[in-house]
């Protein structure tokens, strides 16, 4: 039986901006989060679950003609809060970026040939943690910090990644299988 690998597509972030998050995750260290671990920080583009060997192959060239169509282009990190919106509890601690036309063009345009359906409008986000549900519960509602903070870091992106994610006991592992180039 061949094996099943766990593929996303993403973007990953140049080490300084990957140390600027982490140095915020201190902030909330009292919270019942599991924080991401800095080498693990990026930006899914597209989660494509389990592929065998075959179908990684064929994920991988699709990718490479969809990254030659677009060019480079700058993701805005404008702030820090609870994600997604609106839920409550919530799941996640997150970084968000301004949404922003090439980035959308990307995602849009590797949905349409990785034939996978991409439900609502996206802005960039990192997920810096995870909120311990049970956990949380247990803090009383007017005890639970407000989790909000506006910050300006900027970056370029080159390149969109293909990521192996294993699931190990100390959390996930990820592997960049290929790496894409956009076209300047």
């Amino acid at each position: 039986m061949s094996q099943k690998h766990r593929v996303f597509i993403a973007i990953n972030l140049p080490e300084d901006i990957k140390k600027k998050l982490t140095d915020y995750q201190e902030k909330w260290s009292e919270l019942p989060i599991k924080w991401t671990k800095k080498e693990n920080i990026h930006i899914t583009l597209i989660f494509l679950g389990y592929l065998n060997s075959e179908e990684l192959l064929e994920i991988c060239k699709i990718t490479k003609e969809a990254a030659s169509r677009h060019s480079s282009f700058l993701v805005k990190l404008i702030k820090i809060c609870y994600g997604p919106p609106k839920k409550m509890p919530p799941r996640m601690i997150w970084a968000e970026g301004e949404k922003s036309e090439k980035f959308a063009a990307l995602r849009d345009n590797l949905s349409k040939v990785l034939n996978i359906r991409e439900g609502r409008e996206f802005s960039p986000h990192i997920t810096l943690g995870r909120v311990r549900q049970m956990e949380w519960r247990r803090i009383e509602p007017e005890e639970r910090p407000e989790v909000e903070k506006d910050i300006d870091l900027t970056f370029e992106v080159n390149s969109i990644e293909i990521m192996e994610s294993e699931l190990k006991r100390g959390g996930p592992e990820y592997t960049i299988l290929e790496s894409e180039v956009l076209n300047d």
